[in-house]
This record gives C-alpha cells, sequence and structure tokens, in this order.
C-alpha cells in the first residue's frame, strides 16, 4: 500500500516530512512553492500563511478521506452556451417514422448483411424481411467468432438482447414500429451502466464492478427499440487502447491496435461485428478510433446526450456518441439519445428533430483550415483530395484560421483525477496495465500539484476560447467547416468549448483508413450530417470494409 497522497500540490511535496499539520514548516512551504512556481512570497508571508495553510491541511485530509462516488458531479456546471441564441427554439426530439422498402430486397438472407448500414437494416426489419431474432443471433455469433482477434467485447449481453429481440419482433406483429432502431442490434462502450451486467470502465480495478441500473443512453435507446448485444472494450478508464484484458485490435490490421478509448466500439462495426455502436469522447475518443478503423463518429453538442450511468472522467468534457458505418446512421443513432435528462447536472435541453439528409445536399459555404490543411503531414494527399472533392460538389471554402489555443490541457488531468481519487489514494491505480508517464496512474498523481487558483484561470481562458469561436463562426458566415482530423488545433479546442464534429473515412494510407472531420455551430449536428453524407455520397469510402472479416 502506498502512502496516501494529499489533494493539494503544497502538502503532497510535504508529506513524507510532516506527519501533521503542526509539523508544516516554512522551509516545506518554500520547497512546495517552488514546485508550484511561486516567485512572490517572502519569509515573513511564509510565516504568516502558516496556520491558515495547517488548516486547510486538515480539511484537504478530511475531504480526501471521504467516499464520494464517480457519479456525482461537481457543483460547478459548465455550459458550452453563451448566449440564447445558439440554443434550437424547439426543444422536440424526432426522427423519420418508418423507412421506405429497398429495392431488390428479396428474402431473408444473412449474406453481406455484416456490412448493412441502419438505414437498411431496418427497411429489411419493417417490411418483414427478416426478424431482429434472426439479426440479433447472426451479429452474436459474429461478435463470438472474431473477438478473440479483435478483443473488443467485454461481456456479451445475449440473454438480454435476445429477449429484446424477441419482443421487438412481438410488437412488430402486433402493429407496433419504434422507428429505424426497432430490432437493431448494437454495442455499448463499457463505461455505460447496462443492470444485470459488469460495467468494468476497462480497468483491473474495476473488472467485478456491477451497476444496478441502466445508464440514460441504455434507456434511451431500448425506448427506442434497440438490442443491446455487448458491453464493449474501452482503454482502461478511457484511455487508449489497451485494457486489463488485452489490446483492442484495428480490422483492418490486426497487429495494430484501435486507437482508444472508444476501441471497441470502433473496432466492432468497422469489422461487421454490429451495425453500430456507443462511444463517448472526452478529447478524442471518438475521433481517434473512427479514424484509424474507417467507421464513422458522431460527436455531439456538449450537454447535448445525458451521461447519466456514464462512468465520469471530466465532468466539463465526457461526451456520448454514435459509432456507424454512415452519417445518416449516426443522426438516426443520436436522434434516440439526445432527449433530455435532468439527472445529468451539465444536460441542457436542446431539441433534435433529425431529418434524412437531402440527396444531394444543397450547396452552400463551409470553411476549412488553409493552413493546417497546408502542413506536410501523413495523408495529407488524401485531405488535399477531400477538399476537391467538396469543391466539385458546389460547397464554397471559405479560408478561416482557428484561434490560438491556451494551455490548459491539465484541465482534464485535474478533474480525472479528482473522479479517481481514492484509485490514487488506496494505491489500487497500481493495478492499471498502463504504468508509463502519460498513463492514467502518473497524470493523477501529476494533477495533484496543480493549484486551485491555475485551475480557475485556466477556465477563464476557456471562456475566451468559447467567445472565440463564436466570433469565428459569425465572422465568415459559416455552420460548419472542415479540417484534418488529427494534424490542426480543432480536435483540442473543440473538445475545450463543447462544439460537435463527425469523422468520416476519407481514403487508406498504408493498408489502414484516414479520416476527415466536419465541425460545427453549436447543436447543429443536422448540418454536419448533411455534409457529410454527401460526401460519402459522392466518395464512398465508407464503403470500404476488410477483407479478413
Amino acid at each position: 500500500m502506498k502512502r496516501f497522497l494529499l489533494p493539494l500540490a503544497l502538502l503532497l511535496l510535504v508529506a513524507a516530512a510532516a506527519t501533521t499539520a503542526a509539523d508544516l514548516t516554512a522551509e516545506q512551504v518554500k520547497a512546495a512553492a517552488a514546485v508550484l512556481g511561486i516567485d512572490f512570497l517572502n519569509d515573513k508571508e511564509i510565516e504568516l500563511m502558516l496556520p491558515d495553510l495547517e488548516e486547510n491541511l486538515a480539511t484537504f485530509d478530511t475531504i480526501g478521506k471521504t467516499d464520494i462516488p464517480n457519479a456525482l458531479s461537481p457543483a460547478l456546471v459548465f455550459s458550452p452556451v453563451l448566449h440564447p441564441d445558439q440554443l434550437p427554439a424547439d426543444t422536440s426530439v424526432t426522427a423519420p417514422a418508418t423507412p421506405p422498402e429497398l429495392l431488390n430486397a428479396g428474402a431473408a438472407n444473412l449474406e453481406g448483411l455484416e456490412w448493412a448500414t441502419v438505414e437498411q437494416l431496418a427497411s429489411l426489419i419493417y417490411h418483414r424481411k427478416i426478424t431482429s431474432r434472426e439479426l440479433t443471433e447472426f451479429f452474436l455469433d459474429r461478435l463470438r467468432e472474431y473477438d478473440p482477434t479483435l478483443h473488443c467485447v467485454i461481456t456479451l449481453t445475449e440473454e438480454r438482447a435476445l429477449a429484446k429481440a424477441d419482443e421487438m419482433d412481438a410488437e412488430l406483429a402486433a402493429g407496433n414500429y419504434r422507428g429505424y432502431l426497432h430490432g437493431i442490434p448494437y454495442g455499448a462502450k463499457d463505461l455505460l451502466a447496462a443492470r444485470g451486467y459488469p460495467t468494468t470502465w476497462g480497468a483491473k480495478p474495476y473488472e467485478g464492478q456491477t451497476i444496478d441500473q441502466d445508464a440514460a443512453v441504455i434507456e434511451q435507446l431500448d425506448a427506442a427499440g434497440a438490442v443491446l448485444c455487448a458491453k464493449l472494450s474501452m482503454g482502461a478508464l478511457a484511455m487508449g487502447d489497451v485494457w486489463y484484458g488485452e489490446k483492442t485490435r484495428n480490422p483492418w490490421n490486426v497487429e495494430q491496435g484501435s486507437s482508444g478509448s472508444s476501441a471497441g466500439s470502433a473496432s466492432a462495426v468497422a469489422a461487421g461485428l454490429l451495425p453500430f455502436a456507443i462511444g463517448t469522447e472526452t478529447l478524442g475518443s471518438i475521433v481517434s478510433p473512427s479514424t484509424v478503423c474507417g467507421t464513422t463518429g458522431l460527436r455531439p453538442t456538449f450537454g447535448r446526450v445525458s451521461r447519466y450511468g456514464a462512468m465520469a472522467l471530466s465532468w466539463s468534457m465526457d461526451k456520448i456518441g454514435p459509432i456507424t458505418r454512415s452519417a445518416t446512421d449516426a443522426g438516426l443513432v443520436l436522434a434516440a439519445i439526445a432527449h433530455y435528462d435532468p439527472r445529468d447536472a451539465h444536460a441542457i435541453r436542446a431539441g433534435f428533430q433529425f431529418t434524412l439528409p437531402a440527396n444531394p445536399e444543397t450547396p452552400k459555404r463551409i470553411g476549412y483550415l488553409k493552413g493546417s490543411f497546408a502542413n506536410n503531414y501523413a495523408f495529407a494527399e488524401n485531405d488535399s483530395v477531400a477538399l476537391a472533392q467538396l469543391r466539385n460538389l458546389g460547397y464554397e471554402l471559405v479560408a478561416i484560421e482557428l484561434p490560438d489555443a491556451p494551455d490548459i490541457g491539465f484541465l482534464l488531468g485535474v478533474e480525472a483525477a479528482a473522479a479517481f481519487e481514492s484509485l490514487t489514494r488506496s494505491g489500487d491505480d497500481d493495478l492499471l496495465t498502463r504504468q508509463q508517464r502519460n498513463a492514467w496512474p502518473n497524470s493523477f498523481r501529476t494533477a495533484h500539484f496543480v493549484p486551485a487558483v491555475a485551475y480557475v484561470q485556466a477556465n477563464r481562458l476557456r471562456r475566451q476560447l468559447m467567445e472565440d469561436m463564436d466570433a469565428l463562426f459569425a465572422a465568415h458566415d459559416i455552420d460548419a467547416y472542415v479540417n484534418p482530423s488529427w494534424n490542426s488545433s480543432s480536435l483540442f479546442i473543440t473538445n475545450m468549448t463543447g462544439h460537435p464534429s463527425i469523422t468520416v473515412p476519407n481514403g487508406m494510407y498504408e493498408g489502414t483508413p484516414t479520416s476527415i472531420t466536419f465541425t460545427g455551430r453549436l447543436f447543429q449536428e443536422q448540418k454536419l450530417v448533411n455534409v457529410a453524407a454527401a460526401y460519402q455520397q459522392a466518395t464512398r469510402w465508407d464503403d470500404l470494409h476488410p477483407e479478413a472479416f
């Protein structure tokens, strides 16, 4: 058992020498101040501080020993909304009611359905070409067959899935159809609670954890008629693709990881093991695995999708979204999980009236990060071709540059360290598979050395960044812009500001997929789906699939 860590940098530094608050000395405060970069204290000021520091030490120690559940949100609530007109006027959530019958859709035939979209499968179910039971058994078999290669499943939810599929078939036979997700199998990242099954967060200390509830997203998908087939792998505590069971693999090259942390969600969809899956993103965890695996990943506006029943990593940054085969599918799934839920303290009442994208999409202005696309980076050529294709589709590409990003990334580390302080204090962080410098155990410990003042100041800079982004969209009269998925500051900035994005495949590089990302104004996911769907229809990169599966 390692020594307890005290919650603030000053106290962490002196813990080894000071066993009680009364032992705190001026020399220890000076040493702590050096670690914190504080150079405005003289000897007299330090002596004056000592009684207050000793009182703080006692308070911090009490708080640190308090059992605070991961699900409890701070009283400080983040919202990306700066002014009322950023919110949709209509707070209802709707989606198309019934799918059209597909041309040339014959009798039920499971061959090739591993690559079918939600749209296509919904048509087959609704028009009685296939049953949900048949489809669910088909995907459960594929999960069992290929998981030993991909390591993308933590827990199969077979009993629940088959019962739900039978329920959906019975409802349809009785004339009750819930919408496009009726009877459609899916998987959920294993940070989402599902009643009756483990919720492991991909981490050895929580391998046996069960949470006796369904997460809000699981509830909403259940209400939409979707069939939960598996709890999918995730990098431990939502970092990377390594979990306590293995490394989740990329179906395009199983010698490589699938990236993370929505590792299993992207891997399973890319390999045709499920039609769609739910992922989460705090700082790239939908965008990155979608890029590597060649899936479509939609990261919604912060606050649009309830995080009730989901592991908290960063209360001000965590977002839940779909990983699918197409932009249209992503919109259909988002419409099912976008219902306001007051149980999430950060939830925002914002409607979403999803309509199937126009065909073809009406040309309009979109921005592009001219400077970023001009850089020399891997698969830059694919991005250059994508810009040309957008112009050919009739889009007017407006050159823009993002505001400078302040160096405030430590905000994530601080919130994550708070979310898992009990893990650090207990020493059970030693059970996590990854113990490198850039892994969570070291990050959690390091975050205890961030002064509270710096955390507040960084959040003030974050608000300035939000204002700068709002001004950028207005100044260029755009609702969306296109950016390199990785090779720009957009991923960092928009995870800080809460803007939505959709990432779609745009080519291949050294045997694995590449992607491009469309980023939009707050709550403008429909417009992102529209442009992404138009691009996919014109390019068909989303129709490529790994041959081994």
